[in-house]
């Protein structure tokens, strides 16, 4: 192509399409098959490792920004985040990994409808820890989700409403929501759900022990075993022991 020309115009979904045979043919058949023993669901998975998929995903981010902008990216990002074998949505992930701060409301409001799209804890615990929780702790007045996210049916949203406040937590941020999100999530009896709320309280209390811990003593005959001991695995023995 001369110096002068204009690189053609690309569809994001035709672009998403090779990402895909790119990651169908790059990974190993017993990577894949071993990756099975972290997911109670059924899935599927190409076989790759998560730093050599990262480390792909960069490289493809860079190219992408610089031919076509952020904005193609995220639409990119937006094919490959839907049903199908692990690494495409850990991919649409690492794609935007190293930009939610600099990403809008509208990109907000579409990554949370990835929340309807999710299919066991990576895709989840991705979206959650790498872009809706950074851009909530960017712009706190997002945070208005996570009471919607607690009421719903799907446990991936109840899920997503302690997760994604974990960010906002460490830099001091949310602890009124966080409250909140565990009372509404106090009886809640599915397994991830009560694994998200107790990682939750946990960076709490490690954030700032002081404040967490008369909270946890006031619901600790309120909430599964498994929450308040998680909950707890950051405390010094004498203050786990009070509230345990």
């Amino acid at each position: 192509m001369p110096a002068n020309a204009v690189a053609p115009v690309r569809s994001a979904s035709k672009t998403a399409e090779e990402i895909r045979k790119a990651l169908a043919t790059g990974g190993t058949a017993a990577i894949a098959a071993s990756s099975q023993r972290f997911f109670r669901e059924p899935t599927s998975a190409h076989g790759w490792r998560t730093a050599t998929l990262r480390r792909f995903a960069h490289e493809r981010r860079k190219k992408l920004i610089k031919e076509q902008g952020i904005e193609f990216v995220v639409e990119v990002a937006d094919q490959l985040f839907r049903p199908g074998p692990n690494e495409e949505k850990n991919f649409a992930i690492f794609l935007l990994e190293t930009s939610p701060e600099k990403l809008g409301d509208s990109e907000f409001r579409l990554f949370e409808t990835w929340l309807d799209r999710i299919e066991n804890w990576s895709d989840h615990d991705g979206l959650t820890m790498y872009l809706l929780g950074p851009m909530m702790a960017a712009q706190p007045k997002r945070v208005n989700r996570v009471k919607h996210w607690a009421r719903s049916k799907n446990l991936w949203n109840r899920r997503a409403a302690a997760v994604t406040l974990i960010r906002g937590l460490r830099r001091g941020l949310f602890w009124r929501e966080a409250q909140q999100v565990a009372r509404a999530l106090l009886r809640d009896e599915d397994l991830m759900v009560q694994k998200g709320l107790g990682w939750m309280l946990r960076e709490a209390a490690k954030a700032n022990a002081q404040q967490t811990i008369p909270f946890l003593v006031s619901i600790r005959e309120k909430i599964p075993r498994l929450v308040l001991r998680t909950a707890c695995e950051t405390l010094v023995t004498k203050d786990r022991e009070r509230v345990l």
